[in-house]
């Protein structure tokens, strides 16, 4: 039976892989409607009621985000209007009309004072604005209770948009010493694998109040993820470690935030790739020589000589 699913946040990372994804053929009994903010504004109740009494929707998957971990920082009332009342908007929305709500938090909702991986059973103790919101997004859904999945996931990239790896790629070029933080440990995730897996929860109708982790198998600093895309790149450029107190930043990033992926793995009977495969993928998907020269400039946690 065709489902109808709407995907917020069209013109983020992760739904800009849905979108790719979707047109594969295991797909074609799913209709997917892709809306960006000005086409639905998921903060704004009213525009949001016309629209789902004008479509019928059984799945929604939210994209929608403010993900601005430093501009959170002196835009308090955008990130908490975004990551709280919208979400808070939808699960309501989702509640009222028995659609499923698929949601995507992050690592950052720890504080990473830990020594070993988070569970979802992990008590959350967020540091930096974006961080709470972030927070309140993921309660309000749970308060509510539609039948929903959250997923809290790490480092995102893939070869749309601003990130880490397009920054890097670019600096790299223009500067031949790069300073990065070494002292924060994660696990990047690309942003296909993360999509791949929301469609396989879709595909499996795995949709029952539930919070997932994912993230790519493996971990490592900011440094040795910078250090890995200039090596697989083959780019002429040193990367040097820096500590956290040493880079000038407002918002508190937890040192510690790898994801236990146990439960997802277990329920959806997946195997996950290592950072470094998926980095390697996902850098072969561009042409290299065009793609990265585009204008990103910053990023979090890169600093140059």
């Amino acid at each position: 039976m065709s489902k109808n699913i709407l995907v917020t946040g069209a013109n983020g990372q992760v739904a800009k892989e849905l979108k790719e994804l979707s047109k594969l053929d295991e797909y074609s009994n799913f209709n997917f409607l892709f809306v960006d903010r000005d086409e639905l504004d998921i903060t704004k109740r009213d525009k949001l009621d016309n629209f789902f009494n004008e479509n019928s929707i059984d799945i929604i998957i939210n994209c929608a985000a403010y993900t601005d971990v430093e501009g959170a920082e002196n835009n308090k009332e955008e990130a908490y209007r975004v990551n709280y009342e919208g979400v808070k908007n939808l699960a309501q929305i989702a509640k009222d009309k028995d659609i499923k709500l698929i949601h995507i938090s992050t690592d950052y909702i720890f504080d990473g004072k830990k020594h070993f991986p988070y569970t979802e059973e992990d008590k959350p103790n967020p540091q930096s604005i974006y961080a709470k919101s972030k927070l309140k997004g993921e309660e309000a859904i749970i308060e509510i209770n539609p039948k929903f999945v959250i997923i809290r996931t790490s480092w995102v990239y893939s070869k749309h948009n601003r990130n880490f790896v397009k920054s890097i790629l670019n600096k790299s070029q223009e500067i031949k010493n790069l300073k990065v933080v070494c002292d924060q440990i994660g696990s990047p995730t690309y942003a296909r694998d993360l999509a791949k897996v929301i469609l396989e929860i879709v595909k499996k109708d795995k949709i029952n109040s539930i919070i997932y982790h994912y993230s790519n198998e493996g971990s490592c600093s900011w440094y040795d993820f910078a250090k890995a895309i200039v090596e697989i790149c083959d780019i002429k450029c040193n990367i040097e470690p820096i500590a956290t107190k040493d880079y000038p930043a407002k918002a508190i990033r937890p040192f510690f935030g790898v994801l236990d992926k146990s439960k997802i793995k277990r329920d959806l009977n997946i195997k996950i790739p290592y950072w470094r495969d998926s980095l390697e993928e996902c850098l072969n998907d561009f042409n290299l020589s065009k793609q990265y020269k585009i204008g990103i400039i910053g990023s979090d946690f890169i600093t140059k000589v």
